[in-house]
């Protein structure tokens, strides 16, 4: 059995009675253990994906048992499997669908970077059409590497700034990517 990891409060002054930090600690920690993902799977990895959100492996004790499959209601699109260049705008869009703030996370080699589908019909990698924040590296990764790339969101999501959003680099990067 695997010890209880114990969440830290975040930074502040506490007396007797009361307890004070700030604002984007609140809500970095809010936000990491609330993420609710959208599964992107279109073979193998998705497989995982379920083992992961299984009784075994419990995704939940994370904060992600809420699979979302509306773009407008996830915070963390999680693409996994093979990505044909015909889907690749359905991807994007989907990605712009969903609310700020966002992430995404790369499930298995074939999302990360092709896999072994190197020909002309397959997108080599989905960091080409829209930003990636977690890699899982694998083939298909196991449910292990898959609540370890979670929790590497969970770390984004608790220490990102409520302004870097607004930031000029952010905008630049979205620019990058041919998004507005």
């Amino acid at each position: 059995m695997e010890p209880v990891k114990i969440v830290e409060a975040p930074d502040g002054h506490s007396g007797a009675g009361f307890f004070a930090t700030s604002f984007d600690q609140v809500i970095g920690l809010a936000r990491s253990h609330s993420l609710w993902p959208l599964p992107f799977a279109t073979s193998c990895c998705g497989i995982e994906f379920m083992a992961t959100m299984g009784s075994h492996y419990d995704i939940a004790r994370f904060g992600s048992e809420r699979p979302s499959f509306s773009p407008r209601q996830a915070d963390l699109l999680m693409v996994m499997g093979t990505i044909a260049k015909k889907m690749a705008p359905i991807v994007k869009q989907v990605y712009l669908q969903m609310a700020e703030p966002r992430w995404v996370l790369a499930m298995g080699a074939c999302a990360s970077s092709g896999g072994i589908f190197d020909t002309y019909s397959v997108l080599q990698g989905i960091d080409r059409i829209i930003p990636v924040d977690v890699y899982v590296p694998g083939c298909p990764p196991r449910p292990e590497q898959v609540l370890e790339g979670l929790m590497q969101v969970q770390e984004l999501a608790r220490n990102e700034s409520l302004r870097r959003r607004n930031s000029e680099q952010y905008s630049q990067l979205m620019a990058s990517y041919n998004i507005q």
